[in-house]
């Protein structure tokens, strides 16, 4: 009796490990590790299997510390353990931790080449990945190692080397060919994926699929369609496929008509049909389906999360949120982002503390919120708390330093960072650019070339404008040179920024130049050129442009008036400003900001209105500016009238109550009225709020 007890008792204990690590597995899944971890620790009896599901549960959700820790102290490690650790890596973007292990490693099967293999191409490495395959025998190359090899050379462009590779390969199956399908077609070249595809001796409903998704991606929705419906069989992905399609597209109607074709239905296909509503921000259509649903999964309660999020029902995404049988960090970072949008920082970071284990996207959501915030001593405190870094939580910090104008910290951070990629360099070249020091830009921009890397069309736009600022126009030629070669030539933004850097530097027919060979202009292209030609003093040009500029369309903005109204002031066109003046306010109804009733009083002030000007400053819907009184100050001081004079002074010395040129200009206006004491007392004035002389700048 005796033994057939303890069978019966191993037996059970068996099948109460077997269920625990289900359990863990499940928790897992959900994103509740400290319940897995719980379960795990109060284990009486632990396998090699339980070991190996922790590690998987800590590394799939950003405990990768964890994860290694637990791999080390394991009695006993058998393949599994060894390459679910390197998963693990590879699933935390730590490609050198995992080639670490694989080196080590005594005994490899095919899964843990293949894994490698894979990572490299995936991360674009596919000279590493091709060492490794080669040191791999024939016999040994699987499909799968072959397959990766292909797709890996075709996404990064290298058609003919995924092409060799493909003809070499003896035993080719219809994965292979999807695989180089694949690669033509999540690239874009259609023509020679439409090619392979006519040359495929065997399709099945994935190579159909991909040919659709190539066109759909493609913009082409018409060879998309076709393609479908000549698909053989068409499966729910084909429908999704084709679904998604559509609702990019804006086409809600066809879209909706084929969900409610489709008789398969899944859950993914609701999701994608709830998602389609959600970019057309029709909620009401999203929530009806989504209580439809005979099966909803996570994606389906973050996507509703996210549709209450884009309308900005913040209340009504939450409750969703705490509705959700399962929370996921997807999910909570939906609802973190929505608060951040409308900078209700404390909301974000009450959801961001309920979450176990917050993701590297989660923890840089909320490092990105502060930054964009200004509130950069609390970003930092969460980096250090971060547990694992990537690049992204590096260039918030040096966005969030740049923001507040601390460029002396941004560039700390820039230095301790390891990898720098583009964004890192753009993010810190921008800061200078934005914070005034545009020498510093245009060094900066210098040192990441010489780093290897290629200008975007963001450190373009940011060198023109450091260029623009500096008057630097021989270094603004050379980078436009540069801009011709890169391929950006035909970029809107970069030829505004060039239009912008030409009229600053006084080659306004540079400018003009730039501007009549732009495709699509916009109304900053207008802007721009109208800018550049008020500043280089030519009125009829820019009134001009402007009359052309509402012939064909272009409905003006703030800063169009800007433009307009300053050129009118600087050439005395009263009438003309007054009337550009009531016609923004009537007809286009635009409110007027500081700058436009700056432009009106200098306008009225220069024609000696000075009444009109002082009467327009009284009736400001918005309070007055430096600028504004400054204006009018001048405008006294040129016509004598010290009354106005004294009030406009008054109220500049509240405003700027360090800047000296505004003690001056009333000195000077007592002085020539004659009232030696009132002078004698505005000197004494000066001296009492420590204004001092702005220091003179020369580019000589």
């Amino acid at each position: 009796m005796i033994p057939r007890l303890k069978s019966i008792g191993e037996s059970g204990r068996r099948s109460q490990v077997f269920n625990q690590n289900v359990k863990i597995t499940q928790l897992g899944k959900c994103g509740r590790i400290e319940e897995a971890t719980r379960i795990f620790n109060q284990m009486p009896h632990r396998n090699t299997v339980t070991y190996n599901s922790m590690i998987s549960v800590y590394a799939k959700n950003g405990r990768i510390s964890d994860a290694r820790n637990l791999f080390d102290k394991m009695p006993r490690k058998n393949l599994v353990s060894w390459n679910t650790m390197i998963a693990g890596y590879l699933h935390g973007d730590k490609v050198d931790k995992a080639r670490e292990l694989f080196d080590k490693m005594t005994q490899r099967d095919d899964f843990t080449w293949t894994l490698m293999i894979t990572c490299y191409t995936r991360k674009g490495d596919v000279e590493k990945a091709r060492v490794l395959f080669d040191l791999l025998p024939e016999k040994k190359k699987n499909r799968a190692c072959w397959n990766a090899m292909i797709a890996g050379y075709a996404k990064k462009g290298c058609f003919g080397d995924a092409r060799k590779l493909f003809d070499e390969m003896e035993d080719k199956s219809i994965v292979s060919r999807n695989s180089m399908l694949a690669g033509y077609t999540h690239n874009g070249e259609m023509s020679l994926g439409l090619r392979f595809f006519e040359e495929m001796d065997e399709r099945d409903v994935v190579s159909w699929n991909l040919m659709v998704d190539g066109f759909v991606n493609a913009g082409d929705l018409d060879s998309a369609w076709k393609f479908f419906q000549r698909t053989p069989d068409p499966n729910i992905v084909s429908k999704v496929t084709m679904l998604c399609g559509f609702s990019r597209n804006g086409q809600i109607t066809e879209a909706r008509r084929l969900f409610d074709e489709m008789e398969d239905k899944n859950v993914v296909s609701w999701n994608a049909m709830i998602a389609a509503y959600v970019q057309q921000c029709q909620i009401n259509e999203a929530i009806w389906l989504f209580t439809q649903m005979p099966e909803k999964n996570a994606v389906s309660w973050t996507t509703i999360i996210n549709g209450y999020v884009r309308v900005g029902k913040l209340h009504e995404a939450e409750q969703v949120l705490n509705k959700m049988p399962c929370k996921n960090v997807g999910a909570q970072t939906a609802m973190i982002s929505g608060y951040i949008q409308n900078r209700r920082m404390d909301e974000a970071r009450r959801i961001f503390e309920k979450i176990g284990a917050p993701d590297v996207v989660c923890w840089n959501t909320m490092i990105a919120g502060y930054a964009h915030c200004g509130r950069v001593d609390e970003a930092l405190n969460l980096l250090k708390r971060m547990p694992q870094k990537n690049i992204a939580s590096w260039n918030n910090m040096i966005f969030g330093y740049a923001q507040t104008g601390q460029m002396d910290k941004a560039v700390a951070v820039f230095e301790e960072m390891g990898e720098k990629n583009l964004v890192s360099w753009n993010t810190l070249i921008s800061g200078f650019t934005q914070n005034g020091l545009f020498t510093n830009a245009l060094t900066t921009f210098l040192l990441m070339v010489q780093d290897g890397k290629k200008p975007d069309q963001s450190t373009f736009v940011s060198g023109l404008c450091s260029c623009a600022n500096l008057a630097a126009l021989e270094i603004g030629n050379q980078l436009h040179q540069t801009v011709v070669k890169s391929g950006y030539a035909n970029d809107l933004f970069v030829n505004n920024a060039l239009i912008s850097m030409y009229a600053k530097c006084g080659r306004i027919l540079s400018a003009d130049y730039v501007f009549k060979y732009i495709d699509n202009v916009d109304v900053i292209s207008w802007n721009s050129l109208i800018s550049g030609y008020a500043s280089n003093g030519n009125v009829e040009k820019t009134v001009k442009i402007f009359q052309e500029m509402t012939v064909k369309g272009v409905k003006p903005d703030e800063v169009t008036f800007i433009g307009v109204l300053s050129a009118c002031s600087h050439s005395g066109l009263v009438d003309d400003g007054l009337n550009l003046f009531r016609s923004m306010t009537e007809e286009h109804l635009i409110e007027p900001v500081a700058e436009h009733y700056a432009c009106m009083v200098c306008l009225l002030g220069r024609a000696g209105r000075l009444e009109e000007a002082f009467q327009m400053v009284r009736e400001m819907k918005i309070e007055p500016t430096a600028g504004v009184w400054g204006a009018l100050l001048y405008a006294c001081r040129v016509y004598g009238n010290l009354e106005i004079g004294r009030v406009a002074a008054e109220k500049l010395s509240k405003l700027e109550p360090h800047k000296s040129s505004n003690f001056v200009l009333l000195s000077n206006l007592n002085a020539e009225a004659g009232r030696w004491d009132e002078v004698e007392s505005t000197r004494i004035l000066m001296t009492d709020r420590g204004a001092e002389k702005q220091p003179g700048w020369s580019w000589i």
